[in-house]
Protein backbone atom coordinates (compact mmCIF):
# COMPACT_ATOMS: atom_id res chain seq x y z
CA UNK A 1 0.00 0.00 0.00
CA UNK A 2 1.03 3.35 -0.92
CA UNK A 3 2.16 5.61 2.22
CA UNK A 4 -0.45 8.55 3.35
CA UNK A 5 0.53 11.66 1.13
CA UNK A 6 1.85 10.42 -1.97
CA UNK A 7 0.37 13.11 -4.08
CA UNK A 8 3.21 13.16 -7.29
CA UNK A 9 1.74 10.62 -8.96
CA UNK A 10 -2.29 11.96 -10.24
CA UNK A 11 -3.33 9.31 -12.66
CA UNK A 12 -3.64 7.11 -9.91
CA UNK A 13 -4.53 7.98 -7.01
CA UNK A 14 -3.10 5.11 -4.97
CA UNK A 15 -4.09 6.68 -1.73
CA UNK A 16 -7.27 7.32 -2.34
CA UNK A 17 -8.00 3.83 -3.43
CA UNK A 18 -6.62 2.48 -0.21
CA UNK A 19 -8.93 4.76 1.90
CA UNK A 20 -11.78 3.51 -0.13
CA UNK A 21 -10.92 0.19 0.81
CA UNK A 22 -10.88 0.50 4.09
CA UNK A 23 -14.27 3.03 3.99
CA UNK A 24 -15.75 -0.06 2.24
CA UNK A 25 -14.65 -2.75 4.77
CA UNK A 26 -16.09 -0.45 7.67
CA UNK A 27 -19.13 -0.30 5.57
CA UNK A 28 -19.00 -3.86 5.41
CA UNK A 29 -18.88 -4.63 8.91
CA UNK A 30 -21.26 -1.80 9.72
CA UNK A 31 -23.54 -3.65 7.63
CA UNK A 32 -23.33 -7.07 9.52
CA UNK A 33 -23.27 -5.29 12.63
CA UNK A 34 -26.80 -3.45 11.76
CA UNK A 35 -28.10 -7.06 10.58
CA UNK A 36 -27.30 -8.62 13.86
CA UNK A 37 -29.10 -5.73 15.44
CA UNK A 38 -32.11 -5.69 13.58
CA UNK A 39 -32.64 -9.99 13.60
CA UNK A 40 -31.23 -10.61 17.10
CA UNK A 41 -28.75 -13.07 15.55
CA UNK A 42 -24.72 -13.80 15.79
CA UNK A 43 -25.12 -16.16 12.93
CA UNK A 44 -27.48 -15.11 9.86
CA UNK A 45 -26.26 -17.55 7.39
CA UNK A 46 -23.35 -20.49 7.19
CA UNK A 47 -20.70 -17.45 5.51
CA UNK A 48 -20.89 -16.01 9.08
CA UNK A 49 -19.81 -19.51 11.17
CA UNK A 50 -19.63 -22.45 8.87
CA UNK A 51 -19.10 -24.62 12.13
CA UNK A 52 -21.38 -22.64 14.59
CA UNK A 53 -24.39 -22.43 12.41
CA UNK A 54 -23.93 -26.29 11.61
CA UNK A 55 -24.01 -26.72 15.53
CA UNK A 56 -26.78 -24.25 16.14
CA UNK A 57 -28.91 -26.19 13.39
CA UNK A 58 -28.30 -29.90 14.63
CA UNK A 59 -29.77 -28.04 18.24
CA UNK A 60 -32.19 -26.67 16.61
CA UNK A 61 -33.49 -30.02 15.10
CA UNK A 62 -33.37 -31.26 18.32
CA UNK A 63 -35.42 -28.78 20.76
CA UNK A 64 -37.94 -29.06 17.63
CA UNK A 65 -38.04 -32.74 18.25
CA UNK A 66 -38.71 -32.53 21.92
CA UNK A 67 -41.49 -29.63 21.40
CA UNK A 68 -43.16 -32.01 19.52
CA UNK A 69 -42.25 -35.16 21.75
CA UNK A 70 -43.62 -32.60 24.94
CA UNK A 71 -47.09 -32.60 22.50
CA UNK A 72 -47.36 -35.85 22.40
CA UNK A 73 -47.05 -36.24 26.31
CA UNK A 74 -49.53 -33.39 26.63
CA UNK A 75 -51.92 -35.21 24.56
CA UNK A 76 -51.17 -38.44 25.78
CA UNK A 77 -52.10 -36.88 29.13
CA UNK A 78 -55.15 -35.51 28.31
CA UNK A 79 -55.71 -39.09 26.63
CA UNK A 80 -55.87 -40.90 30.03
CA UNK A 81 -57.72 -38.13 32.00
CA UNK A 82 -60.89 -38.97 29.55
CA UNK A 83 -60.22 -42.86 30.72
CA UNK A 84 -60.18 -41.37 34.06
CA UNK A 85 -63.18 -39.84 34.36
CA UNK A 86 -64.41 -42.84 32.77
CA UNK A 87 -63.63 -45.11 35.45
CA UNK A 88 -64.84 -42.72 37.65
CA UNK A 89 -68.25 -42.96 36.45
CA UNK A 90 -68.10 -47.06 35.94
CA UNK A 91 -66.62 -47.12 39.89
CA UNK A 92 -70.15 -44.93 41.09
CA UNK A 93 -72.19 -47.50 39.07
CA UNK A 94 -70.33 -50.60 40.50
CA UNK A 95 -71.04 -49.15 44.13
CA UNK A 96 -74.48 -48.21 43.33
CA UNK A 97 -74.71 -52.16 42.16
CA UNK A 98 -73.18 -53.01 45.45
CA UNK A 99 -75.91 -50.66 47.80
CA UNK A 100 -78.57 -52.66 45.45
CA UNK A 101 -77.03 -56.25 46.06
CA UNK A 102 -76.56 -55.20 49.90
CA UNK A 103 -80.66 -54.01 50.05
CA UNK A 104 -81.67 -57.07 48.20
CA UNK A 105 -79.88 -59.45 50.50
CA UNK A 106 -82.42 -58.37 53.36
CA UNK A 107 -85.45 -60.11 53.90
CA UNK A 108 -87.52 -57.05 54.82
CA UNK A 109 -88.05 -56.56 51.49
CA UNK A 110 -90.91 -58.37 48.86
CA UNK A 111 -89.57 -60.18 46.04
CA UNK A 112 -91.59 -57.50 44.17
CA UNK A 113 -88.70 -54.96 45.46
CA UNK A 114 -86.26 -57.73 44.57
CA UNK A 115 -87.81 -57.27 41.02
CA UNK A 116 -87.38 -53.57 40.60
CA UNK A 117 -84.13 -54.15 41.81
CA UNK A 118 -82.64 -56.36 39.78
CA UNK A 119 -83.97 -54.29 36.87
CA UNK A 120 -82.20 -51.15 38.14
CA UNK A 121 -79.04 -53.42 38.38
CA UNK A 122 -79.72 -54.59 35.14
CA UNK A 123 -79.61 -51.33 33.46
CA UNK A 124 -76.61 -49.90 35.39
CA UNK A 125 -74.52 -52.76 33.60
CA UNK A 126 -76.04 -51.33 30.52
CA UNK A 127 -74.67 -48.07 31.58
CA UNK A 128 -71.53 -49.27 32.31
CA UNK A 129 -71.04 -51.14 28.86
CA UNK A 130 -72.06 -47.33 27.27
CA UNK A 131 -69.40 -45.37 29.30
CA UNK A 132 -67.18 -48.13 28.40
CA UNK A 133 -67.97 -47.79 23.71
CA UNK A 134 -68.37 -43.66 24.26
CA UNK A 135 -64.93 -43.13 26.11
CA UNK A 136 -62.76 -41.95 22.49
CA UNK A 137 -60.06 -39.76 21.93
CA UNK A 138 -59.36 -38.91 18.62
CA UNK A 139 -61.25 -42.01 17.15
CA UNK A 140 -59.07 -44.22 19.64
CA UNK A 141 -61.21 -46.64 21.53
CA UNK A 142 -59.67 -45.95 25.38
CA UNK A 143 -61.89 -48.93 26.93
CA UNK A 144 -61.90 -51.35 24.37
CA UNK A 145 -63.55 -54.59 24.22
CA UNK A 146 -59.84 -56.17 24.13
CA UNK A 147 -56.98 -55.09 26.12
CA UNK A 148 -54.54 -53.44 24.05
CA UNK A 149 -51.29 -51.18 24.07
CA UNK A 150 -50.90 -47.47 22.21
CA UNK A 151 -47.19 -46.28 21.87
CA UNK A 152 -46.29 -42.60 22.67
CA UNK A 153 -43.28 -40.74 21.03
CA UNK A 154 -42.22 -39.49 24.45
CA UNK A 155 -38.49 -37.99 22.84
CA UNK A 156 -36.50 -37.33 19.96
CA UNK A 157 -35.18 -40.44 19.40
CA UNK A 158 -36.07 -43.70 18.45
CA UNK A 159 -36.23 -45.59 21.20
CA UNK A 160 -37.90 -42.59 23.11
CA UNK A 161 -41.69 -44.57 23.33
CA UNK A 162 -43.68 -44.80 26.08
CA UNK A 163 -46.71 -47.68 26.58
CA UNK A 164 -49.79 -47.48 27.88
CA UNK A 165 -51.68 -50.09 28.51
CA UNK A 166 -55.76 -49.54 27.92
CA UNK A 167 -57.44 -52.12 29.73
CA UNK A 168 -60.94 -53.75 28.25
CA UNK A 169 -63.70 -52.26 31.15
CA UNK A 170 -66.69 -53.52 30.71
CA UNK A 171 -69.54 -56.00 32.25
CA UNK A 172 -67.83 -58.98 30.83
CA UNK A 173 -64.58 -57.94 31.90
CA UNK A 174 -65.47 -56.80 35.22
CA UNK A 175 -67.67 -59.82 36.43
CA UNK A 176 -66.71 -62.60 33.88
CA UNK A 177 -64.26 -64.94 33.00
CA UNK A 178 -61.82 -66.38 35.37
CA UNK A 179 -61.90 -62.81 37.41
CA UNK A 180 -65.47 -63.13 38.56
CA UNK A 181 -68.51 -64.91 37.55
CA UNK A 182 -67.89 -67.63 34.83
CA UNK A 183 -69.49 -66.48 31.48
CA UNK A 184 -72.38 -68.73 30.20
CA UNK A 185 -75.73 -68.40 27.81
CA UNK A 186 -77.68 -70.54 29.70
CA UNK A 187 -77.97 -68.22 32.67
CA UNK A 188 -75.47 -70.32 35.10
CA UNK A 189 -74.13 -68.46 38.28
CA UNK A 190 -70.23 -69.99 39.03
CA UNK A 191 -71.43 -72.23 42.04
CA UNK A 192 -75.57 -71.92 41.72
CA UNK A 193 -76.16 -74.61 40.20
CA UNK A 194 -80.01 -73.58 40.27
CA UNK A 195 -79.23 -70.64 37.74
CA UNK A 196 -80.70 -67.52 38.89
CA UNK A 197 -78.49 -65.00 37.85
CA UNK A 198 -75.60 -64.97 35.09
CA UNK A 199 -73.50 -62.48 33.29
CA UNK A 200 -74.16 -63.05 29.57
CA UNK A 201 -72.84 -62.27 25.93
CA UNK A 202 -74.64 -62.35 22.91
CA UNK A 203 -77.75 -63.13 23.88
CA UNK A 204 -80.77 -63.08 26.41
CA UNK A 205 -81.77 -65.41 29.33
CA UNK A 206 -84.79 -67.01 27.80
CA UNK A 207 -86.81 -66.36 30.86
CA UNK A 208 -86.02 -62.64 30.77
CA UNK A 209 -88.96 -60.21 29.66
CA UNK A 210 -88.44 -57.55 27.23
CA UNK A 211 -84.59 -57.18 26.58
CA UNK A 212 -84.39 -58.86 23.54
CA UNK A 213 -80.42 -56.66 22.62
CA UNK A 214 -76.92 -58.77 22.09
CA UNK A 215 -74.25 -57.47 23.76
CA UNK A 216 -70.96 -58.61 23.18
CA UNK A 217 -70.00 -56.38 26.78
CA UNK A 218 -72.08 -58.60 28.42
CA UNK A 219 -75.33 -57.97 30.14
CA UNK A 220 -76.23 -58.68 34.29
CA UNK A 221 -78.76 -61.10 33.74
CA UNK A 222 -81.42 -62.19 35.85
CA UNK A 223 -84.09 -65.27 36.49
CA UNK A 224 -87.98 -64.39 35.98
CA UNK A 225 -90.60 -65.97 36.77
CA UNK A 226 -94.27 -65.25 36.26
CA UNK A 227 -96.51 -66.13 39.69
CA UNK A 228 -100.26 -65.10 38.24
CA UNK A 229 -98.71 -63.15 34.89
CA UNK A 230 -96.73 -60.48 37.61
CA UNK A 231 -92.72 -60.49 36.72
CA UNK A 232 -90.57 -61.73 39.54
CA UNK A 233 -86.74 -62.52 40.04
CA UNK A 234 -86.52 -66.27 41.31
CA UNK A 235 -83.36 -64.98 42.75
CA UNK A 236 -83.44 -64.00 46.68
CA UNK A 237 -81.66 -62.66 49.88
CA UNK A 238 -78.62 -65.42 49.27
CA UNK A 239 -78.36 -65.03 45.94
CA UNK A 240 -77.87 -61.39 46.12
CA UNK A 241 -75.88 -61.88 49.26
CA UNK A 242 -73.44 -63.03 47.02
CA UNK A 243 -73.76 -61.07 44.17
CA UNK A 244 -72.03 -58.40 46.72
CA UNK A 245 -68.69 -60.58 46.73
CA UNK A 246 -69.19 -60.50 42.93
CA UNK A 247 -69.49 -56.93 42.59
CA UNK A 248 -66.37 -56.27 45.24
CA UNK A 249 -64.27 -58.41 43.26
CA UNK A 250 -65.42 -56.37 40.07
CA UNK A 251 -64.06 -52.95 42.16
CA UNK A 252 -61.05 -54.60 43.09
CA UNK A 253 -60.72 -55.32 39.42
CA UNK A 254 -61.41 -51.57 38.06
CA UNK A 255 -59.66 -50.39 41.09
CA UNK A 256 -56.37 -52.57 40.05
CA UNK A 257 -57.05 -50.53 36.77
CA UNK A 258 -57.34 -47.02 38.80
CA UNK A 259 -53.81 -47.51 40.10
CA UNK A 260 -52.07 -48.37 36.71
CA UNK A 261 -53.41 -45.42 35.15
CA UNK A 262 -52.51 -43.14 38.10
CA UNK A 263 -48.71 -44.58 37.78
CA UNK A 264 -49.07 -43.54 33.58
CA UNK A 265 -50.26 -40.20 34.61
CA UNK A 266 -47.23 -39.78 37.05
CA UNK A 267 -45.38 -41.07 34.50
CA UNK A 268 -45.95 -38.94 31.60
CA UNK A 269 -46.15 -35.76 34.19
CA UNK A 270 -42.44 -37.04 34.97
CA UNK A 271 -41.89 -37.03 31.29
CA UNK A 272 -43.38 -33.97 30.35
CA UNK A 273 -40.73 -31.81 33.47
CA UNK A 274 -37.83 -33.66 31.82
CA UNK A 275 -39.20 -32.99 28.62
CA UNK A 276 -39.50 -29.15 29.76
CA UNK A 277 -36.09 -28.97 31.28
CA UNK A 278 -34.27 -29.77 28.31
CA UNK A 279 -35.89 -27.55 25.88
CA UNK A 280 -34.56 -24.97 27.88
CA UNK A 281 -31.12 -26.62 27.94
CA UNK A 282 -31.37 -26.88 24.46
CA UNK A 283 -32.52 -23.41 23.98
CA UNK A 284 -30.08 -21.98 26.16
CA UNK A 285 -27.17 -23.60 24.14
CA UNK A 286 -28.55 -22.32 20.78
CA UNK A 287 -28.78 -18.60 22.00
CA UNK A 288 -25.58 -18.79 23.08
CA UNK A 289 -24.63 -19.75 19.52
CA UNK A 290 -27.28 -17.81 17.48
CA UNK A 291 -27.85 -14.97 19.70
CA UNK A 292 -26.51 -11.52 19.38
CA UNK A 293 -25.04 -9.74 22.64
CA UNK A 294 -26.92 -6.35 21.89
CA UNK A 295 -24.32 -4.57 24.53
CA UNK A 296 -21.14 -5.65 22.55
CA UNK A 297 -22.81 -5.30 19.38
CA UNK A 298 -23.96 -1.91 20.13
CA UNK A 299 -20.65 -0.93 21.08
CA UNK A 300 -19.03 -2.34 18.00
CA UNK A 301 -21.65 -0.78 16.23
CA UNK A 302 -20.64 2.89 17.89
CA UNK A 303 -17.03 2.04 16.97
CA UNK A 304 -18.03 1.59 13.60
CA UNK A 305 -19.56 4.43 12.76
CA UNK A 306 -16.66 6.29 14.52
CA UNK A 307 -14.31 4.86 12.13
CA UNK A 308 -17.00 5.14 8.96
CA UNK A 309 -16.97 8.95 9.64
CA UNK A 310 -12.86 8.97 10.04
CA UNK A 311 -12.43 6.60 6.75
CA UNK A 312 -14.98 8.85 4.71
CA UNK A 313 -12.80 12.37 6.14
CA UNK A 314 -9.60 10.48 5.01
CA UNK A 315 -11.01 9.81 1.30
CA UNK A 316 -12.02 13.50 0.92
CA UNK A 317 -8.82 14.15 2.09
CA UNK A 318 -7.34 11.64 -0.02
CA UNK A 319 -8.78 12.92 -3.34
CA UNK A 320 -7.89 16.40 -2.53
CA UNK A 321 -4.16 15.34 -2.28
CA UNK A 322 -3.67 15.50 -6.13
CA UNK A 323 -4.40 19.10 -6.94
CA UNK A 324 -0.85 19.84 -4.78
CA UNK A 325 1.15 19.35 -8.18
CA UNK A 326 -0.66 22.18 -9.47
CA UNK A 327 2.05 24.11 -7.66
CA UNK A 328 4.54 22.54 -10.16
CA UNK A 329 2.50 23.28 -13.58
CA UNK A 330 2.14 27.26 -12.43
CA UNK A 331 5.86 27.44 -11.78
Amino acid sequence: MASFGDFNRVNTNVTALSARLSLNKINSELADSRLKLSTGKRINSAEDNSAGYAIATKINSRVKGLEQALQNVSDAKSMLDVVEGAYNSIMDNLIEIKNLSIQAANDSISQDDRTLIAHQMHSLGEDINNIANESTFNGIDLLPTNNTSLSIQSGDAIGDTFSINLAAVDILNLFGGAKNLDVDSDGVLAGDAVGKLAIIVNGDHIEHGGDTANDDRGEIEFVFDYPNGVEQVVVDDADFNSMISHVDQAISVLNSHINELGINQRSLSSKEENLTQAITANNAAYSRIMDTDFAKEQSNSVKLQILQQTATAALSQANMGPQAVLGFINQ
